[in-house]
């Protein structure tokens, strides 16, 4: 079964590189150069991951990233400029799974594509092993299952990206204890923290949005303050 991989970089150059790497490693690549291409290609495709550069001729790779997260929940990773930390601030509070800093190279990217890929599919129920047993956490309310890759609360669905369901898993595997940034980023995103690096309290910030959490006084992603993040054991 192919994978299918959005392009939206107006670069052509840059654009025709990337898609003669990924298209090596077996994806299939649907390039755009403009949002207007790409929100009819979105119209009559299905995809699997996207790739979208932030400055483009008619808008930004923000309004496409929105439209996919209408209604999807594959993997989409930015393409920002150099210093640019308020274009990735801005892609993760919004819904992306990653961000590369031009310049780069394209084994950087094709590396990124398979990390994003692999978790994602990882947690496809079409992928489930005979015999695998459920894997469920409920939280006063909060119900994560990993075999089939849902979330609820009260017995709404939360409508999670994969980074966003990765962060909650290990959250809740580790109910009770406080997880550092740098932890949770090493073993969600599998890279090394940096100081400075903001990524995980976007995504902590996104996930809270959609449980629809007071800022102050959530109920259940507690902020340590110089410390980490925790999910409290019950009974607390």
């Amino acid at each position: 079964m192919s994978i299918h991989i959005l392009l939206l970089d107006d670069e052509k150059e840059l654009a025709d590189c990337l898609e003669l790497y990924l298209a090596n490693d077996g994806y299939v690549v649907h390039k755009c150069r403009t949002c207007v291409q790409a929100l009819d290609c979105l119209e009559h495709m299905a995809f699997d991951l996207a790739i979208l550069d932030v400055m483009l001729p008619d808008g930004d790779g923000f309004q496409i990233l929105r439209k996919i997260r209408e209604s999807s929940y594959y993997p989409v990773i930015m393409l920002t400029a150099k210093g640019e930390d308020r274009d990735k601030i801005m892609g993760l509070t919004i819904g992306a799974d990653d961000y590369i800093t031009k310049p780069f190279s394209p084994l950087e990217v094709t590396a990124r594509v398979k990390t994003q890929l692999r978790r994602y599919l990882s947690y496809n129920p079409l992928a489930k092993r005979p015999g695998e047993p459920v894997q469920e956490y409920d939280i006063r309310g909060l119900v994560i299952n990993r075999d089939n890759h849902r979330c609820l609360l009260f017995g709404k669905e939360l409508k999670l990206t994969p980074i966003e369901f990765s962060i909650l898993w290990y959250l809740c595997e580790r109910q009770g204890t406080v997880v550092s940034s740098e932890e949770l980023f090493e073993a969600v995103w599998g890279e090394r923290f940096l100081q400075n690096n903001n990524t995980v309290m976007a995504h902590i910030g996104r996930i809270r949005e959609k449980m629809k959490e007071p800022a102050k006084h959530p109920r259940f992603i507690k902020t340590v303050w110089g410390v980490g993040y925790t999910i409290e054991a019950e009974g607390r």
